[in-house]
Parts: structure tokens; sequence; C-alpha cells
């Protein structure tokens, strides 16, 4: 165990010149805070057809704060078609089922200790040690949540390391635990690679990927398009106090910083940025979403996100093919290993509604999902701190009718995309 120690002598005792300690920051929240909206089931259910279900990209369920258990269980039903029953036919026997797909959500406990020293270090520093490692929990929880869910909606870790980063590389043994519900791969139907001036579909792309298959606004336009054409596409996000919300749909696509400064020198930069202050405007109180880095093109608003999942050349991925659409079945795919020294491929997300679960309990210290605790050893002499709290993730998935009879395994609300990027 490591611990907390500041010697006599140390850098950190008390001197008269002391006054002020410098926190050394990382990057905190991130856009991923303001896409989280709440579930309520009356509302989930509200006009199944001819309106999408209103909702945030990234849905809390708290179902489990109230019962017990460690699984909660998200059901999707399929919205009706078929012909309509004319006349004086027979109807008897003849109405349409109710057609279910379902997925579950495990929660786990996660903690953090950090030993905040013995008697002497306290006595020999100016500075409360116990409230500073408070203040290191209250800043590694958000990294860490904000870092499980950018990890489970994009089906992948990637490679980008740091001292910033809390969830381990996948190849780490603990990386399963740590994320809770395994980590899947885009479907098929939600997965595209730029490829030149088109999108193409899957990820086996990526063994064949150059330096200029970069992401512009054309291709924004290309997955607009997609939508459009889609019988059953991502539900738009619907902001709270969003007056344009029926009259003008809008997804949120979350852009790697480098993807992002790549769309920043397109020629129709003002236009990018004027969208967004535009589409702004129809909310009744300015959205945080608005507040930081952001542009919209063609209904997408496009947020700079502090994180990426970034691939390496000749690092491999998993994807599913189209041999394996239906089953959802995960392969090895190598990014090209030719691709041009000091590029890399980076992962964006486009987000719809319930994109994501996110399911919490609550802590037996709390009686809530985050719990804190104090605890003395060595004959009350140290400190440690401890924080945790209870909670899984998961990408939503359900298997969907294609319109052929077909029941296909699809990610219900994010589509990744993935592009060469400049390092």
């Amino acid at each position: 165990m490591a611990e907390t120690n500041v010697a006599s002598g140390s850098s950190l005792a008390v001197k008269h010149y002391s006054a002020a300690l410098f926190a050394n920051t990382l990057k905190g929240s991130t856009a991923i805070d303001s896409l989280v909206g709440p579930v309520e089931p009356s509302v989930a259910m509200q006009k199944i057809a001819g309106q999408t279900n209103p909702g945030m990209p990234i849905v809390r369920i708290d179902n489990l704060m109230k019962s017990a258990g460690d699984v909660v269980s998200l059901d999707l039903v399929d919205t009706v078609g078929g012909e309509p029953l004319m006349g004086d036919v027979n109807r008897e026997g003849r109405g349409s089922a109710l057609s279910f797909s379902s997925m579950e959500i495990k929660i786990d406990l996660s903690s953090k200790v950090i030993d905040a020293g013995g008697s002497m270090s306290q006595q020999r520093t100016k500075h409360q040690l116990r409230e500073i490692a408070l203040a290191q929990l209250s800043g590694y929880f958000p990294r860490l949540d904000a870092q499980e869910t950018l990890v489970h909606l994009a089906g992948a870790r990637g490679s980008q390391t740091g001292s910033d980063w809390t969830v381990p590389l996948q190849s780490a043994p603990n990386f399963s635990s740590i994320m809770v519900n395994p980590v899947k791969a885009p479907t098929y139907n939600r997965h595209f690679v730029v490829n030149g001036a088109n999108l193409t579909s899957g990820g086996q792309q990526l063994g064949s990927v150059v330096s200029t298959d970069a992401l512009r606004l054309s291709h924004l336009d290309l997955l607009r398009k997609r939508l459009d054409d889609m019988d059953q596409p991502l539900q738009s996000v619907k902001l709270a106090g969003d007056r344009a919300a029926q009259t003008s749909k809008m997804w949120v696509f979350l852009a790697t910083p480098n993807q992002y400064s790549l769309l920043l020198t397109e020629g129709s930069l003002r236009a990018f940025q004027q969208n967004a202050i535009n589409r702004a405007a129809y909310f009744d109180e300015r959205h945080p979403l608005f507040a930081g880095e952001v542009g919209m093109w063609n209904g997408i608003l496009v947020i700079k996100n502090e994180r990426a999942i970034r691939f390496m050349p000749g690092e491999s991925t998993k994807i599913v093919t189209a041999a394996n659409a239906t089953t959802a079945t995960e392969t090895d795919q190598a990014v090209n290993g030719a691709l041009t020294a000091g590029y890399a491929i980076e992962r964006g997300l486009l987000l719809g509604a319930q994109a994501l679960g996110v399911a919490y309990g609550k802590t037996r210290v709390s009686g809530m999902q985050f719990g804190w605790k104090e605890h003395w050893y060595n004959f009350e002499s140290n400190l440690e701190v401890m924080g945790e709290k209870v909670c899984g993730k998961a990408k939503t998935r359900f298997s969907i009718d294609d319109g052929t009879g077909f029941r296909v395994p699809t990610d219900f609300g994010v589509i990744a995309v993935d592009s060469a990027v400049p390092l």
C-alpha cells in the first residue's frame, strides 16, 4: 500500500513562504456530462406510432437504488407495421403480435482509496491533507465516469494513454471488471469509416484507410442522408427547453480534438459556427451543450470532446463484418500498417437518444450512488479516505427487424465514425 508521508525536511513541510498548494490539473468533466437525462417509464411508451420517444443520449436508471439486485433489464417494443384490414373482412385472430427485444445492465462497486498520511505528516505541512484527499476523489470519479461512458459508446478503448486516463487499456487484465458490462464493438449497421469523399459501411475498411481519409463537413451531410434513408434511424436528441425539437431534429456528434480541428479548416467554418448559435436561440435558457467548442451542420451538433478513442497503424480493434451482421460476432481488424507516419485513426460518435444506459445502485456507506468513508489505522494515527460508487453502464443494443423479417443486432443510439487524423 502506498502511504502519504510528509517527512522532516520535505518540500511540503511548513516554511515561512509556504502559502499555497497548486493542483496538477488534468482533463476533468467533458461534454459527455451534459448528455445525461432521466428515464420515466410513462414517457418511454408515449406515442409509439408516429413519434420518436423524447430523450437524451445517456439514460440514467435508478431502479436498483430502490430494490435489491445487481441487474436491470431494458426492453424495446417494436413499432407495429403492416397493412390495415379493410372493409368487413374477418378480423378475428388476425392481430399483429407485440414484439420485444431486451438487454441487461449489471452494476458493481468501484472504489478509490487515498492515504492522507499520519499525525506527523499533517503537523509538518499547512495543507489540510484530509481536504486535499477529498478534493482528489471529487475529481477522480467524474473522470472515471466520463471515460467509462466514452469507451462503452465507442465499443473500444483505443490506445491513447496518459495520467488523465483512469480506464486501462483493453489488454489489461482488470479492464473487463472495471467496465462491469462487456464493451461491444459497433454493430455492422452502425459503423462507418471515412473513405475519401465517401463513408464505407463496416470496420473492414480500417485495413486500407489512408492519411487523406479525414473527416469533413461533407461527411456529416452523408451521415444525415443515411439517417434520413434509414427505416429505423437514431432517434433525435431532445434537450430540455428546445422549442424546435419537433420541427428541426437534432443529433449530436462527439468529435475527437483532432477531428474537430480538421473541421475548423473547412471553408464553411463561419456557417458551421453560426448554425450552432442560431440553433441555441431556440432554447428557453442556454443549454450547456452549446457553451463549449461547438458547431452545427445539417442538423448535427458537433461537440469537441476532450479525449480520443485512437488506433495507431498496425493496431487491432474488434469489428463486426458484413457476414456477421445478423449475429454481431466480433472479429479482429488491424488498422492499415502502411498508414503515413504521424497519422492515426480516431473514432467520432454520432449520438441519438437513448444510446447508453447507466444503472445505479446504492452504497452501504451512504445509501446513495456515491459514498465517502474515512478509516483511521495505526492506533488512530494514520488516515485513509475512500470514495465509492455502485454503477454499471452498457450501450443500448436491441435486435431490430430489418424490414425483411430478419432481426439484426443494432446499436440503438450511436454510430461510430472512424477517420484519419494527423497527430
